[in-house]
């Protein structure tokens, strides 16, 4: 895959902070929506905050701009318990991480915009790279080797690394059932998936 100026990789955002349009590969769908298990499981914020490693004010600042919103279920005013999927979390550590290495908040936004609008099935299997300025989708070993060749990659983030983070940092502590508000205990989202399947088969 290429960027608009022909280097290798996806070009997610520019120094503008502006996304760079370019052709949806993969599935097409909402960035926060999950299925299956996960669908029925939302973390309420102080979890998202853990398994993410943010302060709850990032995590405040971020849903009221906009940047990472809980998909599970949002603040409708005050003592509304927001919730967020195990995806959402896991965006929220990636979103970390590029803030730890240096990069703009604003460039951060335009390529969450586009993981969005470009669906999220694929994303474990994507590595994110960035020289500070830009951040580069890379979906092939291939495509991390011509972005370091060719200097745009200065570091990057496995997302699969970043998405067995959070399912061990989550399976530690609370989640909550969104059907039931039952509050789970040391959850998986793969334990809820097998319990269900089981219920189903009795």
């Amino acid at each position: 895959m290429s960027s608009a100026d022909g280097t290798a990789g996806s070009s997610l955002g520019r120094v503008s902070g502006e996304s760079v349009p370019y052709p949806l590969h993969g599935s097409v769908g909402d960035f926060g929506t999950d299925t299956g298990a996960d669908a029925a499981i939302g973390y309420r914020g102080p979890t998202a905050c853990a398994a993410a490693g943010i302060t709850y004010r990032q995590l405040d600042y971020w849903a009221r701009t906009g940047l990472v919103e809980p998909s599970v279920r949002p603040a409708y005013g005050s003592g509304t318990q927001r919730l967020y999927s195990f995806r959402d979390v896991v965006v929220l550590k990636i979103v970390k991480r590029f803030l730890d290495t240096g990069v703009a908040l604003q460039n951060i936004r335009a390529a969450v915009q586009h993981l969005r609008a470009r669906g999220f099935r694929d994303l474990e299997r994507m590595t994110l790279m960035s020289d500070g300025a830009t951040v580069y989708e890379c979906s092939s070993p291939d495509e991390v080797v011509d972005l370091l060749q060719g200097g745009q990659g200065v570091f990057g983030i496995a997302v699969g690394v970043v998405w067995r983070d959070v399912e061990a940092a989550l399976s530690q502590l609370h989640g909550e059932r969104v059907d039931t508000g039952e509050t789970l205990i040391g959850h998986n989202p793969g334990d809820e998936l097998a319990r269900r399947r089981r219920d189903k088969a009795v």
